[in-house]
């Protein structure tokens, strides 16, 4: 999106005049401003506020709402499925003159046993909005049960990954219930159990080291159990095993082990390193066979193999601040070689700014390091943090509304209300035609019968 607003500008008048046509395919009709992900899993800000809408924010270009199957470059083709929810899908065949290929990454999953069945990711916005639901669903649980058994591994939290996402994403949630447990007569804070878990010998492996281990002393102050140099074994029967032997029942696992290109290219014809991503030039064009500029196609941000100068060439890492730096210039490439033809003289090549990097420990709290390459703690990092993320934020409206969000979560306390009968919002209505447990046909809810038990709701 960051690169078709940039195109739409500086097209403008090719586009008013038919000479240009710019063309969006996203399989979602928004983008989903990853980065504040964790605060919406906390309640800081509502969820529609970090996702902007494609239309609204590029007027001049044609969105289409599909996923794209298959790119023949060799030919300028591509093609695409656009479908309803349930729907058979629709095909649709698209020309082109110019490529652009930023799909992105999809989470990178291991075939641990139990996984697939139990653990959740933290890659959109409804799976932050359900692990949100999911954790407050588990405190009531474990107020109600008897078992002790059962509420212990309802108030057990395994977190895989200490990645930005990962690391954000515990201390977020952490931070919440924490919060929550106060309306609780017979839960504390003392009996909820956080466990992060790391393969490498260090958390935030994009950070300093000294902000690095300064994150892990907090999480360890806060009695998160950080496991370093450990893998997730299996979690089958919602038992959590780690390769360093331990072994316990959790009923939370939520998987943040690093991302992956998009599979989606894998099905076209255009040039792959062995990771699966675009081998770009330094000006973000695909590298051809011939080891030069591949005409007609440009890449940019996960799915794009990048050389970074700063880390002797081997490609950038996967990160929003790359990606959003790489639009803006790819752009800026791609207009001047519409205007003076591929070899024209102001090609750029990418040469990133100093990492300015933060992540959220919860409120007040949070770590960050400036392009001067300064290092903040606390309270000023994490406003430092939020004023980096509201800058950055593409849509002015949305800048307006998360900035509205986290004035009100300073005046008033924290909502902590789970909402996840919105994720089966059928389940009320198929209970009343006898489909829930001990529900007899025809019944309402002014029997009480069409509510099903709180085993049946969804974890």
């Amino acid at each position: 999106m960051s690169a078709a607003l940039h195109l739409q500008r500086g097209l403008r008048e090719r586009i008013r005049s038919g000479d240009a046509e710019i063309t969006v395919v996203e399989p979602r009709s928004h983008l989903t401003y990853h980065p504040l992900l964790a605060e919406v899993a906390a309640g800081s800000i509502d969820p529609r506020h970090v996702v902007v809408p494609l239309r609204r924010a590029l007027p001049h270009c044609r969105v289409l709402t599909a996923r794209i199957t298959r790119i023949e470059h060799a030919t300028r083709r591509a093609w695409a499925d656009a479908a309803g929810r349930g729907e058979p899908p629709a095909p649709v065949e698209l020309d082109y003159d110019v490529l652009v290929v930023a799909p992105g990454s999809v989470s990178r999953t291991d075939p641990v046993p139990g996984l697939a069945e139990h653990g959740l990711g933290f890659s959109t916005v409804a799976e932050a909005v359900g692990l949100r639901n999911h954790v407050l669903e588990q405190l009531d649980l474990a107020s109600a049960t008897r078992d002790p058994a059962l509420r212990q591994a309802a108030l057990t939290f395994v977190f895989v990954g200490a990645g930005y996402a990962g690391v954000g994403a515990l201390a977020e949630l952490e931070d919440m219930a924490r919060h929550a447990v106060r309306g609780y007569h017979n839960v504390g804070q003392d009996d909820l159990r956080w466990v992060l878990v790391e393969a490498t010998d260090r958390i935030l492996a994009e950070e300093s080291p000294e902000l690095a281990a300064h994150t892990l002393a907090q999480l360890r102050e806060r009695s998160v159990d950080v496991r370093l140099r450990t893998t997730l074994e299996s979690a089958a029967g919602r038992v959590v095993a780690l390769s360093d032997g331990s072994r316990f029942a959790a009923r939370t696992l939520v998987w943040t082990a690093g991302v992956r290109p998009s599979p989606l290219l894998r099905d076209t014809d255009l040039p792959l390193d062995t990771l699966g991503r675009i081998r770009c030039l330094p000006t973000l064009q695909a590298v051809g066979p011939d080891g030069r500029a591949l005409p007609g196609v440009w890449a940019a941000g996960d799915g794009a193999a990048v050389p970074d100068p700063r880390a002797g060439g081997a490609p950038c890492a996967p990160n929003a601040q790359h990606a959003f730096a790489q639009a803006e210039l790819l752009a800026d490439n791609l207009l001047v070689s519409l205007d003076g033809g591929p070899r024209a003289a102001g090609i750029a090549e990418y040469r990133p700014d100093r990492a300015a990097c933060s992540t959220s420990l919860g409120l007040h709290r949070a770590v960050a390091h400036t392009r001067r390459g300064g290092r903040l703690t606390g309270r000023r990092a994490w406003w430092l943090h939020r004023a980096r993320h509201l800058n950055r934020l593409p849509s002015g409206d949305r800048k307006v509304r998360v900035l509205m969000d986290w004035l009100l979560g300073g005046v008033f306390s924290r909502e902590v209300v789970s909402l996840g009968t919105l994720e089966h919002p059928r389940a009320e209505f198929e209970a009343g035609f006898g489909n829930g447990p001990g529900n007899g046909r025809g019944t309402g809810p002014e029997t009480g019968s069409g509510r099903g038990t709180a085993d049946d709701r969804p974890t």
